[in-house]
Protein backbone atom coordinates (compact mmCIF):
# COMPACT_ATOMS: atom_id res chain seq x y z
CA UNK A 1 0.00 0.00 0.00
CA UNK A 2 1.35 3.42 -0.99
CA UNK A 3 1.42 6.19 1.58
CA UNK A 4 0.56 9.60 0.11
CA UNK A 5 1.42 13.17 1.04
CA UNK A 6 -1.21 15.40 -0.55
CA UNK A 7 -1.09 19.14 -1.16
CA UNK A 8 -3.72 21.61 -2.29
CA UNK A 9 -2.50 22.46 -5.79
CA UNK A 10 -4.28 25.80 -5.63
CA UNK A 11 -2.30 26.89 -2.57
CA UNK A 12 1.28 28.05 -2.25
CA UNK A 13 3.66 26.67 0.37
CA UNK A 14 3.09 29.64 2.69
CA UNK A 15 -0.60 28.66 2.81
CA UNK A 16 0.23 25.03 3.62
CA UNK A 17 3.53 25.29 5.49
CA UNK A 18 2.98 21.90 7.12
CA UNK A 19 3.53 20.20 3.74
CA UNK A 20 7.13 21.20 3.13
CA UNK A 21 9.96 23.72 3.17
CA UNK A 22 12.15 25.83 0.87
CA UNK A 23 15.42 25.85 2.81
CA UNK A 24 17.79 23.04 3.88
CA UNK A 25 18.18 22.66 7.63
CA UNK A 26 18.48 19.68 10.00
CA UNK A 27 15.87 21.09 12.41
CA UNK A 28 12.95 20.89 9.96
CA UNK A 29 10.51 18.34 11.34
CA UNK A 30 9.45 15.38 9.18
CA UNK A 31 5.89 15.31 7.84
CA UNK A 32 5.68 11.53 7.35
CA UNK A 33 7.52 8.42 8.49
CA UNK A 34 8.09 5.37 6.31
CA UNK A 35 9.99 2.11 6.58
CA UNK A 36 12.50 0.92 3.99
CA UNK A 37 10.61 -0.93 1.28
CA UNK A 38 7.42 1.12 1.68
CA UNK A 39 6.15 3.19 -1.24
CA UNK A 40 5.33 6.86 -0.74
CA UNK A 41 3.74 9.29 -3.21
CA UNK A 42 4.71 12.94 -2.70
CA UNK A 43 2.68 15.62 -4.44
CA UNK A 44 4.82 18.65 -5.27
CA UNK A 45 4.50 22.25 -6.42
CA UNK A 46 6.43 23.76 -9.32
CA UNK A 47 9.81 25.42 -8.80
CA UNK A 48 8.42 28.96 -8.44
CA UNK A 49 5.64 27.97 -6.04
CA UNK A 50 2.62 28.53 -8.30
CA UNK A 51 3.56 32.10 -9.28
CA UNK A 52 3.42 31.33 -13.01
CA UNK A 53 0.26 30.20 -14.79
CA UNK A 54 -1.12 29.92 -18.33
CA UNK A 55 -1.94 33.65 -18.47
CA UNK A 56 1.36 34.93 -17.05
CA UNK A 57 3.11 37.43 -19.34
CA UNK A 58 6.75 38.43 -19.58
CA UNK A 59 5.80 41.67 -17.85
CA UNK A 60 4.32 39.72 -14.94
CA UNK A 61 7.65 37.98 -14.40
CA UNK A 62 9.16 41.24 -13.21
CA UNK A 63 7.14 40.86 -10.00
CA UNK A 64 8.14 37.29 -9.16
CA UNK A 65 9.39 36.49 -5.68
CA UNK A 66 12.70 34.82 -6.49
CA UNK A 67 13.55 33.69 -2.95
CA UNK A 68 10.73 31.13 -2.70
CA UNK A 69 12.45 28.51 -4.87
CA UNK A 70 12.20 25.62 -4.45
CA UNK A 71 9.10 24.56 -2.49
CA UNK A 72 9.89 20.98 -1.48
CA UNK A 73 7.52 18.35 -0.14
CA UNK A 74 8.91 16.65 2.97
CA UNK A 75 10.94 15.81 4.90
CA UNK A 76 10.29 12.06 4.93
CA UNK A 77 11.69 10.24 7.95
CA UNK A 78 13.08 6.86 6.90
CA UNK A 79 13.01 4.44 9.82
CA UNK A 80 16.40 3.09 10.76
CA UNK A 81 18.43 5.56 8.74
CA UNK A 82 21.51 6.82 10.59
CA UNK A 83 24.54 8.95 9.76
CA UNK A 84 27.03 6.90 7.78
CA UNK A 85 24.35 4.95 5.93
CA UNK A 86 23.77 5.27 2.20
CA UNK A 87 20.12 5.90 1.32
CA UNK A 88 18.84 4.52 -1.98
CA UNK A 89 15.83 6.33 -3.44
CA UNK A 90 14.12 4.48 -6.28
CA UNK A 91 11.83 6.54 -8.49
CA UNK A 92 8.86 4.27 -9.17
CA UNK A 93 7.05 7.00 -11.08
CA UNK A 94 7.07 10.71 -11.83
CA UNK A 95 3.53 11.82 -12.72
CA UNK A 96 3.21 15.24 -14.44
CA UNK A 97 0.41 17.74 -14.01
CA UNK A 98 -1.12 19.21 -17.18
CA UNK A 99 0.53 22.65 -17.23
CA UNK A 100 4.19 23.63 -17.48
CA UNK A 101 6.32 26.69 -18.19
CA UNK A 102 9.82 27.72 -19.23
CA UNK A 103 11.23 31.17 -18.62
CA UNK A 104 14.42 33.20 -18.53
CA UNK A 105 15.21 36.45 -16.76
CA UNK A 106 17.82 39.23 -16.73
CA UNK A 107 21.00 38.42 -14.85
CA UNK A 108 20.45 34.68 -14.73
CA UNK A 109 21.09 31.43 -16.53
CA UNK A 110 24.11 30.69 -18.76
CA UNK A 111 24.02 33.61 -21.21
CA UNK A 112 22.91 36.65 -19.20
CA UNK A 113 24.84 39.03 -21.44
CA UNK A 114 22.74 37.98 -24.46
CA UNK A 115 19.30 37.61 -22.84
CA UNK A 116 18.83 40.53 -20.45
CA UNK A 117 15.01 40.50 -20.53
CA UNK A 118 12.07 38.34 -19.46
CA UNK A 119 10.47 35.64 -21.58
CA UNK A 120 8.02 32.83 -20.83
CA UNK A 121 6.73 29.85 -22.79
CA UNK A 122 3.63 27.97 -21.64
CA UNK A 123 3.31 24.22 -22.17
CA UNK A 124 0.33 21.91 -22.50
CA UNK A 125 1.39 18.56 -21.07
CA UNK A 126 0.02 15.14 -21.96
CA UNK A 127 1.45 11.82 -20.72
CA UNK A 128 3.44 11.57 -23.97
CA UNK A 129 4.37 15.09 -25.10
CA UNK A 130 4.45 18.79 -24.27
CA UNK A 131 3.56 21.50 -26.80
CA UNK A 132 3.67 25.28 -26.55
CA UNK A 133 1.94 28.06 -28.53
CA UNK A 134 5.17 30.02 -28.16
CA UNK A 135 7.06 27.29 -30.08
CA UNK A 136 4.72 26.19 -32.88
CA UNK A 137 5.67 22.91 -34.51
CA UNK A 138 7.74 21.73 -31.51
CA UNK A 139 6.74 18.58 -29.61
CA UNK A 140 8.88 17.54 -26.61
CA UNK A 141 8.67 13.90 -25.47
CA UNK A 142 8.09 12.97 -21.85
CA UNK A 143 11.34 12.78 -19.91
CA UNK A 144 9.83 13.58 -16.51
CA UNK A 145 12.13 13.76 -13.50
CA UNK A 146 12.47 15.63 -10.22
CA UNK A 147 15.03 18.43 -10.51
CA UNK A 148 15.51 18.85 -6.77
CA UNK A 149 15.73 16.04 -4.23
CA UNK A 150 17.96 15.52 -1.25
CA UNK A 151 18.54 14.78 2.41
CA UNK A 152 18.85 17.15 5.33
CA UNK A 153 22.39 18.25 6.14
CA UNK A 154 23.83 17.81 9.61
CA UNK A 155 24.56 20.91 11.67
CA UNK A 156 28.26 20.46 10.91
CA UNK A 157 27.56 20.29 7.17
CA UNK A 158 25.24 23.30 7.38
CA UNK A 159 27.98 25.40 8.97
CA UNK A 160 30.71 24.11 6.65
CA UNK A 161 28.74 24.70 3.46
CA UNK A 162 27.53 28.13 4.58
CA UNK A 163 31.11 29.18 5.36
CA UNK A 164 32.56 28.03 2.05
CA UNK A 165 29.78 29.74 0.08
CA UNK A 166 30.20 32.97 2.04
CA UNK A 167 33.92 32.85 1.33
CA UNK A 168 33.20 32.39 -2.38
CA UNK A 169 30.74 35.30 -2.30
CA UNK A 170 33.48 37.48 -0.83
CA UNK A 171 35.67 36.55 -3.83
CA UNK A 172 32.97 37.70 -6.23
CA UNK A 173 31.35 34.33 -6.91
CA UNK A 174 27.70 33.86 -7.90
CA UNK A 175 26.14 32.63 -4.66
CA UNK A 176 22.68 32.59 -3.10
CA UNK A 177 23.35 33.17 0.60
CA UNK A 178 20.81 32.41 3.36
CA UNK A 179 17.82 34.74 3.16
CA UNK A 180 15.07 34.80 5.77
CA UNK A 181 12.53 36.49 3.50
CA UNK A 182 9.85 34.00 2.42
CA UNK A 183 11.74 31.15 4.11
CA UNK A 184 9.66 28.18 5.23
CA UNK A 185 9.62 27.21 7.96
CA UNK A 186 10.42 30.76 9.12
CA UNK A 187 12.37 29.54 12.15
CA UNK A 188 15.24 28.30 9.93
CA UNK A 189 15.32 31.34 7.65
CA UNK A 190 18.34 33.00 9.22
CA UNK A 191 20.73 30.12 8.54
CA UNK A 192 18.79 27.68 6.34
CA UNK A 193 20.66 26.98 3.12
CA UNK A 194 19.09 28.02 -0.16
CA UNK A 195 17.94 25.23 -2.45
CA UNK A 196 19.42 26.79 -5.62
CA UNK A 197 22.79 24.97 -5.74
CA UNK A 198 23.33 21.22 -5.44
CA UNK A 199 25.68 20.03 -2.73
CA UNK A 200 26.80 16.78 -1.10
CA UNK A 201 23.17 16.17 -0.06
CA UNK A 202 22.24 16.23 -3.79
CA UNK A 203 19.50 18.89 -3.88
CA UNK A 204 19.09 20.86 -7.13
CA UNK A 205 21.34 18.78 -9.40
CA UNK A 206 18.86 18.89 -12.34
CA UNK A 207 20.09 15.58 -13.76
CA UNK A 208 17.68 14.58 -16.50
CA UNK A 209 18.60 10.88 -16.32
CA UNK A 210 16.88 10.59 -12.90
CA UNK A 211 13.65 9.48 -14.56
CA UNK A 212 11.20 6.72 -13.67
CA UNK A 213 13.14 3.59 -12.76
CA UNK A 214 16.28 5.43 -11.67
CA UNK A 215 17.96 5.10 -8.29
CA UNK A 216 19.60 7.94 -6.39
CA UNK A 217 22.15 7.19 -3.65
CA UNK A 218 22.89 9.85 -1.01
CA UNK A 219 25.00 9.62 2.17
CA UNK A 220 22.87 10.02 5.30
CA UNK A 221 23.87 12.81 7.68
CA UNK A 222 21.03 12.86 10.25
CA UNK A 223 18.78 10.31 11.91
CA UNK A 224 15.90 9.39 9.61
CA UNK A 225 17.75 10.80 6.57
CA UNK A 226 14.97 13.40 6.06
CA UNK A 227 14.34 13.19 2.31
CA UNK A 228 12.53 15.98 0.45
CA UNK A 229 11.63 16.45 -3.21
CA UNK A 230 10.22 19.03 -5.63
CA UNK A 231 11.00 21.03 -8.78
CA UNK A 232 9.42 18.62 -11.27
CA UNK A 233 10.60 18.80 -14.88
CA UNK A 234 8.68 17.30 -17.79
CA UNK A 235 11.77 17.52 -20.01
CA UNK A 236 15.15 19.20 -20.05
CA UNK A 237 18.22 19.39 -22.22
CA UNK A 238 21.60 18.67 -20.68
CA UNK A 239 22.71 21.95 -19.02
CA UNK A 240 19.25 23.61 -18.64
CA UNK A 241 20.99 26.60 -20.23
CA UNK A 242 18.21 29.23 -20.07
CA UNK A 243 17.75 28.55 -16.37
CA UNK A 244 14.54 26.51 -16.44
CA UNK A 245 13.28 23.29 -17.98
CA UNK A 246 9.64 22.49 -18.71
CA UNK A 247 8.79 23.26 -15.10
CA UNK A 248 5.73 21.55 -13.65
CA UNK A 249 3.95 20.36 -10.58
CA UNK A 250 4.25 16.60 -10.27
CA UNK A 251 3.86 13.58 -8.05
CA UNK A 252 6.98 11.59 -7.20
CA UNK A 253 6.44 7.98 -6.16
CA UNK A 254 9.51 6.64 -4.38
CA UNK A 255 10.76 3.64 -2.43
CA UNK A 256 13.68 3.70 -0.01
CA UNK A 257 16.35 1.14 0.74
CA UNK A 258 19.08 1.45 3.35
CA UNK A 259 22.68 0.38 2.81
CA UNK A 260 23.78 0.30 6.44
CA UNK A 261 27.11 1.95 7.14
CA UNK A 262 28.11 1.93 3.48
CA UNK A 263 28.76 5.64 3.09
CA UNK A 264 31.05 5.62 6.12
CA UNK A 265 32.80 2.37 5.23
CA UNK A 266 33.47 3.35 1.63
CA UNK A 267 33.96 7.05 2.38
CA UNK A 268 31.23 8.03 -0.05
CA UNK A 269 30.73 11.80 0.12
CA UNK A 270 28.95 12.67 -3.13
CA UNK A 271 25.62 11.41 -4.48
CA UNK A 272 25.48 8.71 -7.14
CA UNK A 273 22.71 7.52 -9.42
CA UNK A 274 21.87 4.63 -11.69
CA UNK A 275 19.27 3.53 -14.19
CA UNK A 276 18.66 0.00 -15.50
CA UNK A 277 17.01 1.20 -18.70
CA UNK A 278 17.07 4.96 -19.18
CA UNK A 279 14.46 6.19 -21.64
CA UNK A 280 15.28 9.32 -23.61
CA UNK A 281 15.03 10.54 -27.20
CA UNK A 282 17.64 8.82 -29.41
CA UNK A 283 19.58 12.04 -29.87
CA UNK A 284 20.48 12.03 -26.17
CA UNK A 285 22.95 9.17 -26.83
CA UNK A 286 22.90 8.23 -23.15
CA UNK A 287 23.71 4.65 -22.13
CA UNK A 288 20.59 2.63 -21.38
CA UNK A 289 21.92 0.83 -18.28
CA UNK A 290 24.36 2.95 -16.33
CA UNK A 291 25.69 4.13 -13.02
CA UNK A 292 26.68 7.76 -12.64
CA UNK A 293 28.71 10.02 -10.40
CA UNK A 294 28.34 13.77 -9.92
CA UNK A 295 31.01 16.45 -9.93
CA UNK A 296 30.70 20.01 -8.63
CA UNK A 297 33.21 22.89 -8.50
CA UNK A 298 34.51 22.19 -5.00
CA UNK A 299 38.16 21.33 -4.46
CA UNK A 300 39.28 18.33 -2.42
CA UNK A 301 40.32 20.82 0.26
CA UNK A 302 36.76 22.15 0.47
CA UNK A 303 37.18 25.44 -1.39
CA UNK A 304 34.14 26.41 -3.45
CA UNK A 305 34.79 27.80 -6.93
CA UNK A 306 32.19 29.63 -8.98
CA UNK A 307 30.65 27.84 -11.97
CA UNK A 308 33.91 26.06 -12.85
CA UNK A 309 32.86 23.34 -15.31
CA UNK A 310 36.38 22.01 -15.69
CA UNK A 311 36.67 21.41 -11.94
CA UNK A 312 33.21 19.85 -11.88
CA UNK A 313 34.21 17.52 -14.73
CA UNK A 314 37.43 16.53 -12.95
CA UNK A 315 35.50 15.73 -9.79
CA UNK A 316 32.96 13.63 -11.71
CA UNK A 317 35.81 11.55 -13.17
CA UNK A 318 37.63 11.26 -9.83
CA UNK A 319 34.40 10.11 -8.17
CA UNK A 320 33.90 7.54 -10.94
CA UNK A 321 37.47 6.26 -10.50
CA UNK A 322 36.79 5.84 -6.79
CA UNK A 323 33.57 3.96 -7.55
CA UNK A 324 35.45 1.59 -9.86
CA UNK A 325 38.12 1.09 -7.21
CA UNK A 326 35.35 0.01 -4.82
CA UNK A 327 34.50 -2.68 -7.37
CA UNK A 328 38.05 -4.03 -7.33
CA UNK A 329 39.70 -2.24 -10.25
CA UNK A 330 43.05 -0.56 -9.74
CA UNK A 331 43.29 3.20 -10.04
CA UNK A 332 45.11 2.81 -13.37
CA UNK A 333 42.50 0.38 -14.74
CA UNK A 334 39.71 2.70 -13.63
CA UNK A 335 41.28 5.69 -15.37
CA UNK A 336 41.48 3.73 -18.63
CA UNK A 337 37.87 2.53 -18.30
CA UNK A 338 36.78 6.15 -17.84
CA UNK A 339 38.71 7.19 -20.92
CA UNK A 340 37.27 4.53 -23.22
CA UNK A 341 33.70 4.15 -21.92
CA UNK A 342 32.50 6.95 -19.61
CA UNK A 343 30.42 9.84 -20.94
CA UNK A 344 30.67 13.25 -19.32
CA UNK A 345 27.34 15.05 -19.39
CA UNK A 346 26.83 18.68 -18.40
CA UNK A 347 23.81 18.26 -16.13
CA UNK A 348 23.42 21.94 -15.28
CA UNK A 349 25.29 25.18 -15.93
CA UNK A 350 22.86 27.42 -14.04
CA UNK A 351 22.49 26.26 -10.43
CA UNK A 352 25.14 28.67 -9.21
CA UNK A 353 27.72 28.35 -7.92
CA UNK A 354 27.64 24.54 -8.17
CA UNK A 355 27.28 23.71 -11.82
CA UNK A 356 27.19 19.94 -12.21
CA UNK A 357 28.87 17.47 -14.53
CA UNK A 358 27.83 13.81 -14.42
CA UNK A 359 29.97 10.84 -15.45
CA UNK A 360 27.90 7.96 -16.88
CA UNK A 361 29.39 4.46 -16.96
CA UNK A 362 27.54 1.90 -19.14
CA UNK A 363 27.15 -1.32 -17.13
CA UNK A 364 26.83 -3.43 -20.27
CA UNK A 365 30.60 -3.29 -20.91
CA UNK A 366 31.21 -5.71 -18.06
CA UNK A 367 30.85 -9.50 -17.74
CA UNK A 368 31.63 -10.42 -21.34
Amino acid sequence: MTKTVRIDRAKRLREEPHTGHNRWHPDIAPIIEVAPGEDVALETRDANDLQIGPRTTAKDLEKLERNVAHPLTGPVYVKGAQPGDLLEIEYLDVIPERYGWTRFAPGGAFLPELFDYHFVAHWDITPQYATSPQLPGVRIPNGAFMGTAGLAPSHAQLNKWAAREAELKNRGGRVWLPDAENAFPPKVGADGLRTIPPRENCCNADIKQLTKGSKLFIPVAVDGALYSVGDGHFAQGDSECCGTAIEMAATAVVRFRLHKGEAAAKRIVWPRFSHPGFFAPPESAAPKNFIGTMGMPITREGRNESCDLSLAAKNAVINMIELLEERGWTKEQAYVICSVAVDLRVSNVVDVPNVTVSALLPEDIFNH
